[in-house]
């Protein structure tokens, strides 16, 4: 009969399986900014525009997973970079749509994938209730660490200042 695992070994285990998730997450975000001059997250969402566009800012969030702000701020540069444009809806004066260019498709056809990608189809694979268990035991995990008031960035996307331009926010 196998015996259990101590509690020091199922602690090893979780940081070992967090380590893997990690690396390929950052090796992924590395690849893209070597091939393509993009982060991660930058892909990630240009992906996601390629995949079904136009998309406003809110309906790019939800497909990124993201918060409005946190997506925002990753589409500012792909503007700023000229990957993306942003226009007015056709549908609603109020609401920008947002197109890949085709400089930013171009750069697609370079990209690696997005380790983005894999994580959220992995996790869409989960049974359902071990997807609300993981969900339960990562918050208690970030209340733990008291992480819980941290705002929750893309992977490996730093909250840095967008390039000014004239003066203003781009």
């Amino acid at each position: 009969m196998p015996t259990r695992p101590s509690e020091k070994n199922v602690v090893t285990a979780l940081l070992d399986d967090f380590r893997r998730i990690v690396q390929v997450l950052r090796s992924s975000s590395r690849a893209a900014e070597q091939r393509v001059g993009l982060s991660g997250a930058q892909l990630f969402v240009l992906k996601t525009l390629s995949a079904e566009h136009p998309l406003s800012m809110n309906d790019l969030a939800a497909r990124t997973r993201t918060h409005q702000s946190t997506v925002s701020v990753v589409v500012k540069r792909l503007v700023a970079s000229k990957l993306v444009r942003s226009t007015v809806s056709s549908v609603d004066a109020r609401r920008v749509a947002l197109h890949p260019t085709a400089a930013g498709l171009a750069r697609l056809k370079r990209a690696p994938q997005a380790a983005q990608e894999q994580l959220v189809a992995g996790l869409e694979r989960m049974p359902a209730g071990d997807r609300r268990a993981l969900a339960r035991c990562l918050r208690q995990l970030v209340e733990e660490m008291r992480l819980d008031e941290q705002p929750p960035v893309m992977f490996f996307e730093e909250r840095r200042p967008v390039a000014r331009k004239a003066g203003r926010d781009v």
